[in-house]
């Protein structure tokens, strides 16, 4: 049988500046799943966080848009979990490009999610998996042998419905990568 590993995934806390403290569901979702490690895909805000997730597993970040006492946090990392190379970066890009999607965002303008996954695989082209966040969302998508994934938050989006979430990484030396999604507070069922 072959080594096998799960990494959470977990981006966008945003405490102190949208949220007194992490969700303890995020802490719950990580420890049952036995994580071997935490990537933190930015707008950490504040250190108390990792060092929170850390009590769990070790805890690789790198510096989001809100992360002004960070500094010391790099933009991008890789990060080697077994034979799997795994690309970290938060996603905003250059400071010009973050200042033209900040505007059409508060004009309104919806940005393309494609815009954030280019960019994410052109930072970490080499990595099996690039996780990177920013914008709230979920999702997973393949190209090729490469995936990228973004975790969402769990504060959720506060411009469209979607839940709170966080992400698992499971790998496996044989089998690959498999990332899931794990939503925090599942929506409750409609009533037929």
């Amino acid at each position: 049988m072959s080594p096998a590993w799960t990494v959470g995934l977990v981006a966008d806390t945003h405490i102190p500046d949208r949220t007194r403290r992490l969700p303890e569901a995020v802490l719950q979702v990580f420890d049952r799943a036995g994580v071997c490690c935490i990537l933190h895909a930015g707008d950490v805000v504040t250190p108390g966080v990792l060092a929170q997730l850390a009590r769990l597993a070790p805890v690789y970040a790198v510096r989001g848009n809100r992360d002004w006492l960070m500094l010391r946090l790099p933009l991008r990392r890789t990060v080697q979990v077994g034979p799997f190379r795994l690309g970290l970066v938060h996603g905003h890009g250059a400071l010009a490009r973050y200042v033209r999607d900040k505007v059409a965002y508060w004009m309104g303008h919806p940005l393309p999610f494609r815009r954030f996954v280019l960019r994410a695989r052109a930072a970490c082209p080499q990595a099996d998996v690039v996780v990177f966040g920013h914008i709230h969302y979920p999702m997973i998508r393949r190209f090729g042998a490469q995936w990228v994934v973004n975790p969402g938050s769990p504060l959720g989006n506060d411009r469209s419905p979607v839940p709170p979430s966080v992400g698992l990484l499971h790998l496996d030396a044989d089998r690959g990568a498999r990332p899931e999604i794990v939503f925090l507070n599942p929506p409750a069922p409609t009533a037929p």
